[in-house]
């Protein structure tokens, strides 16, 4: 068989760094315009735009695998920790600390994603990926630091964005298996259910009503830093799985801080540069990581969007459709060695 193309890992990459940018951007914003907002109120808000997002980039039946009703529990506890207690933490986070600093701890859901897929899904992670996620914890212990010397608001705040991010990494570890799933069906089902429980929430709670253009420019924020970032990220974990996801995405605090400086933060200080070298230390190490031996694919019978040209799919059609397309196929086994990740083809074990 041919070597297999690297373009779908570089594809991967490059997905999951434009989800970087579209979240990383949105944090500092949140904090901008969600100012005196209830917790329960801005992630509703947010997720109702993403569930626009998710409704309008629906693909059609034979280009995408359709969610089916086993996929309802795993779409619910997405819900709960990535629509609900994600969003909530971190808007209540925003509104007690900085968000340079509190953009900079979100690094840290690279650390639980990784972790929890090497769990969960056994993907591979070397001496470099450990040594990786030791410098993004440093990193995010010298953050912790910082704002403790600032008082305690600011450090609750910054536990509160901890929070934020250990929610987000169980919802990147669960939303794997959904990967193969049409993305825009995903996020729409997510949001749904994400911007009404926090809205219930924030009804029960009696939160205060937000402005018009507060309320708008939440939605606009959400439909791109949460609908698009997530349809992104979700064909960035197709592409190279959970944990290399993680990674890449790990640039998104970065852009945050960086905006944050933009409105105005101007929070940074000696130990907040250190713990973001540290941090970005982490991260260009956790990227350094290649992967290539002698494999062996056992049988696998599986749907998704799946082209003929990756090495992988030698299945036929009469005729031969010439683009992506999505239907249930099967893998007869077969060995051979090239770089790889651990995709939906690659779940083998080391």
């Amino acid at each position: 068989m041919r070597a297999v193309k690297t373009g779908p890992a570089l594809q991967g990459g490059l997905l999951a760094l434009l989800a970087a940018v579209l979240f990383g951007v949105s944090t500092p914003l949140v904090q901008h315009v969600g100012a005196g907002m209830g917790a329960f109120s801005t992630a509703a808000l947010l997720y109702a735009g993403a569930a626009a997002v998710g409704l309008l980039l629906r693909q059609r039946r034979d280009q995408e695998a359709r969610l089916q009703p086993a996929d309802l529990p795993r779409l619910m506890a997405m819900a709960v920790f990535g629509a609900v207690l994600g969003p909530v933490a971190l808007a209540w986070g925003l509104q007690h600390t900085s968000g340079t600093s509190a953009s900079l701890m979100l690094t840290l859901e690279a650390l639980f994603t990784a972790v929890l897929a090497r769990h969960l899904y056994r993907e591979t992670l070397d001496t470099r990926v450990w040594a990786a996620m030791a410098l993004l914890m440093a990193g995010g212990v010298v953050l912790v630091l910082d704002q403790g010397r600032a008082g305690g608001a600011q450090l609750w705040g910054l536990l509160a964005v901890l929070l934020a991010t250990a929610a987000w990494g169980v919802d990147n570890t669960l939303s794997r298996a959904l990967a193969e799933r049409d993305p825009g069906q995903v996020v729409l089902a997510k949001a749904l259910m994400g911007a009404a429980a926090s809205g219930a929430l924030a009804v029960a709670l009696r939160e205060r009503l937000p402005s018009a253009p507060a309320a708008m420019a939440l939605l606009a924020v959400g439909a791109t830093g949460y609908g698009l970032s997530l349809r992104f990220y979700l064909l960035a974990q197709r592409a190279f799985g959970a944990a290399r996801t993680g990674s890449v995405f790990a640039f998104a605090p970065f852009i945050g801080a960086a905006f944050a400086v933009v409105l105005g933060d101007r929070s940074a200080g000696g130990l907040m540069v250190l713990g973001s070298g540290l941090m970005l230390a982490g991260v260009v190490l956790h990227l350094a990581e290649s992967h290539n031996h002698e494999h062996e694919h056992q049988v696998l019978e599986h749907e998704h969007a799946h082209r003929h040209d990756d090495g992988h799919h030698a299945h036929t059609h009469d005729p031969m459709p010439d683009g992506a397309h999505s239907h249930p196929h099967r893998h007869e086994p077969m060995r051979h060695q090239h770089a790889h990740v651990p995709d939906a083809h690659h779940a083998h074990r080391h």
